[in-house]
């Protein structure tokens, strides 16, 4: 292969099994070269892309996106999960709590960061399924948002402690955390939602939702003057996904899933709830999002 008459795109993904071909040169193309940045966990590279526009193509939050988008930045999104997963299991207290999901009002709720993509989730969830109103909730944040200059809702306050959520919640600062991950698995807490799995599986079945997290992005003049090189963007990334999925017993629902109407229900689910939480000022369409890559992947 000529790799000088490839086109080199800068590109910053995680490391999964499913972009591990595409780092590795195990998957390779005849169109484009992927020269990927040195970052493992991509939410450490957020602010690289959102604030200072650093890649071509990059794994964002879909939040993230979504505030990034509303800010003018210059991407759009492609239809590909990179993960996702259900959060009836994030919210999470400690044993002796009494109170229930539908008894927040008044309670202190601490979160990496109000922004987060997991958080969004738990609260749509919340509002819509256990008539939590947002307003009578103290939702307390440790981070500011990747995106520049957004401002948090008046209920929403930031924390001085420099603990970690789950010794915060342990030590009776907070009354409840929300936590995609990351807890040590003692004893001493637990989900507030009861029966978490079943809540999700549920909650599924009403929604037909998967509750995404990071989606791929492309910039938006990469997609008006070299269409052929998204496609066969999209095209690596959905083949790497099967070099993944191989072997694999199917089953269970898909929670990285790709393509226009497979991602329809959640992300709508997640722009309406963007939306109503005041991360973003308006409920933008799925064709806003995606611009051009609608018809490139048509």
């Amino acid at each position: 292969m000529n790799t000088a008459s490839l086109l080199s795109v800068s590109t910053m993904l995680g490391t999964y099994p499913k972009t591990q071909p595409l780092k590795d040169g195990t998957l390779a193309s005849s169109l484009v070269r992927l020269d990927f940045a040195d970052v493992d966990t991509a939410q450490k590279a957020f602010k690289d892309v959102v604030r200072h526009e650093k890649y071509d193509v990059a794994e964002l939050a879909i939040v993230t996106f979504l505030q990034a988008f509303e800010a003018g930045k210059p991407y759009v999104m492609l239809p590909f999960v990179m993960n996702g997963g259900f959060h009836h299991k994030s919210l999470v207290v400690r044993d002796g709590a009494t109170f229930t999901a539908r008894e927040l009002a008044g309670r202190r709720v601490a979160m990496r960061a109000y922004t987060q993509t997991t958080p969004t989730w738990v609260r749509g969830i919340l509002t819509d399924d256990y008539g939590v109103q947002l307003a009578d909730v103290q939702w307390l944040s440790q981070e500011e948002a990747h995106v520049a200059d957004y401002a948090e809702p008046a209920w929403v306050s930031r924390l001085a402690s420099t603990a970690s959520l789950e010794a915060m919640l342990r030590a009776g600062e907070v009354d409840a955390i929300i936590a995609g991950g990351g807890l040590s698995g003692e004893p001493g807490i637990r989900a507030l939602i009861p029966t978490p799995a079943e809540a999700a599986a549920a909650w599924h079945a009403r929604t037909h939702a998967v509750p995404i997290n990071h989606v791929v992005t492309v910039k938006r003049s990469l997609a008006e003057s070299r269409p052929d090189a998204v496609r066969e963007i999209y095209r690596l990334l959905c083949e790497a996904r099967e070099r993944a999925l191989a072997g694999k017993p199917p089953g269970g629902v898909d929670l990285q899933p790709k393509g226009f109407a497979e991602l329809a229900p959640a992300l709508e689910l997640a722009i309406r709830y963007a939306f109503e939480q005041r991360l973003i000022t308006r409920r933008y369409t799925l064709e806003e999002l995606y611009g051009p890559v609608l018809d490139i992947l048509a």
